[in-house]
């Protein structure tokens, strides 16, 4: 018996909730599902992949949430974590199972839909060769081929800015900071943590996975696998008069590929919290623009590019692997995961597991050119094409967009070339190539308020190395001038 068909009754008891989610009209009982399914997801995550106590689970993952589930939250029943299963069950309505979340070596959590009995997730499957990383992450080169230097004086500099970023003042009143990594030229040159946060404790990045779908596609065209520019890139698309058979792989890295992505394009809560499965929720996508003519971003979009790699493999182990043979495990990104579905596409719009300092080293990756030591994992066009404005651009906004990565080149006192993931709750890595840095933020910032910002961050971080680099000159033409007297 297959877990498709053992789920889809539970799932049809809330098809119609679901689909009212995405106008902002969802049932209560909808909205307490969706919230108990929130709960239990990332209370399993928390757990199993960063290992943090209920407490801090409390404070951080279930805590500042969106607005709409709050009400909610406190009438469901405690997360019942069983450790012999790697599971979590929330209870929301005397007459349905409770949301369950499950985690599996490597893969982390997936979320059972509504109404799926606890003992469905006796069908999720597990791929052989993911297996989670244990081993301590106590590196100060995070780069390639790093020159070690002293950096006491980058460390002493910037141990105001950073600290600022942890008063949830400075960068905005009441945001949450709880990791701060600062690279240069590969080098970690200021790092601080907090909320219960340390170098070894993954986060959800929200939609800094985005930027790394991206970085996973540069590798697959790297290898051949994808292509731009070709039509036709999944399935679904490809039938009779279907129009969205002209959407690219391109246009979906832009967000541009015209399609309903609903009011908010970046709420795809159904699948996030409601445990519908990627593939029935890209299906009834109807197309509302020419595609690559118009912005809307959109969690749909990337699931599609990552749904086009699954196909264009065609063997869902190898698919599995492939973000961390391709890319991971290449750059030392040892403790971050990517979960999926129930049915096995990677929610890698937003549910991935990161360190702040694999993040680090995922901006690094983009700083040495897509290169890592003598391999080219990354196409060697793919940085030009991340950082390149979309032909569509938002029509409001702080920042343009490139190919799956926020560019601010038009924010004051930041440098032209800097590019940044950016995701919710104040996530982000800021790449500047012209000062060989890479800025990671990390944060639990409270949905609808305040946000941190990044810019501000960014640019008080390179006013810093740019006076340290000014004393640098100016000290080695004292010493060439007192030398010629001499």
């Amino acid at each position: 018996m297959k877990l498709t068909a053992l789920l889809t009754a539970g799932l049809a008891l809330f098809t119609l909730p679901g689909a009212m989610a995405q106008n902002e009209t969802a049932s209560d009982m909808a909205k307490a599902a969706y919230a108990a399914g929130y709960k239990a997801l990332f209370t399993c995550s928390a757990t199993f992949i960063a290992d943090q106590s209920q407490a801090v689970i409390n404070a951080n993952e279930l805590d500042g949430i969106y607005v709409d589930y709050r009400p909610f939250m406190s009438n469901l029943s405690d997360p019942i974590i069983n450790e012999r299963k790697k599971a979590v069950s929330v209870r929301f309505d005397r007459s349905l199972p409770p949301r369950m979340a499950v985690w599996r070596s490597g893969m982390g959590c997936a979320l059972l839909p509504i109404g799926a009995k606890p003992d469905g997730a006796d069908w999720l499957q597990t791929y052989a060769g993911l297996s989670a990383n244990t081993a301590r992450d106590i590196s100060t080169a995070l780069g390639d081929n790093v020159l070690l230097t002293d950096n006491t004086i980058a460390l002493e500099r910037l141990e105001a800015p950073v600290s600022f970023a942890f008063d949830g003042t400075t960068y905005g009143e009441g945001t949450r900071t709880s990791a701060v990594v600062i690279t240069h030229k590969g080098e970690v040159i200021a790092e601080q943590y907090g909320r219960g946060v340390g170098a070894d404790t993954p986060q959800r990045t929200w939609s800094v996975a985005k930027s790394l779908t991206a970085t996973v596609i540069g590798a697959a065209l790297q290898d051949g696998l994808v292509g731009l520019d070709n039509t036709a890139i999944i399935d679904e698309f490809n039938h009779g008069a279907d129009p969205r058979r002209d959407i690219t792989l391109r246009n979906v890295l832009h967000m541009a590929s015209g399609l309903d992505s609903g009011h908010r394009g970046s709420r795809t809560d159904e699948i996030y919290f409601g445990g519908v499965r990627v593939m029935d929720m890209i299906a009834p996508r109807l197309v509302e623009a020419r595609p690559g003519v118009r912005f809307k971003y959109s969690n749909y979009d990337t699931l599609i590019a990552m749904r086009y790699l699954r196909e264009a493999i065609g063997d869902d182990p190898q698919y599995h692997r492939y973000p961390y043979n391709a890319v991971l495990n290449k750059i030392g990104a040892l403790s971050t995961i990517l979960e999926t579905d129930w049915d096995g596409d990677f929610l890698s719009s937003s549910q991935v597991w990161m360190t702040a300092r694999d993040m680090a080293r995922l901006g690094q990756l983009y700083l040495q050119g897509g290169k890592w030591g003598d391999e080219q994992i990354l196409h060697p066009d793919w940085v030009d094409f991340v950082t390149t404005p979309a032909p569509a651009q938002p029509e409001s906004g702080d920042f343009a967009y490139g190919g799956s990565f926020w560019l601010l080149s038009d924010s004051a006192g930041v440098p032209e070339d800097a590019y940044a993931a950016l995701g919710n709750r104040g996530q982000a890595i800021v790449i500047v190539p012209s000062h060989d840095l890479v800025i990671v933020r990390r944060g639990y910032d409270v949905a609808g308020e305040a946000r941190f910002d990044i810019a501000a961050f960014t640019r008080n971080i390179v006013a810093v190395m740019d006076r340290i680099e000014a004393e640098k000159i100016a000290a080695a033409l004292a010493e060439t001038m007192a030398e010629a007297e001499d």
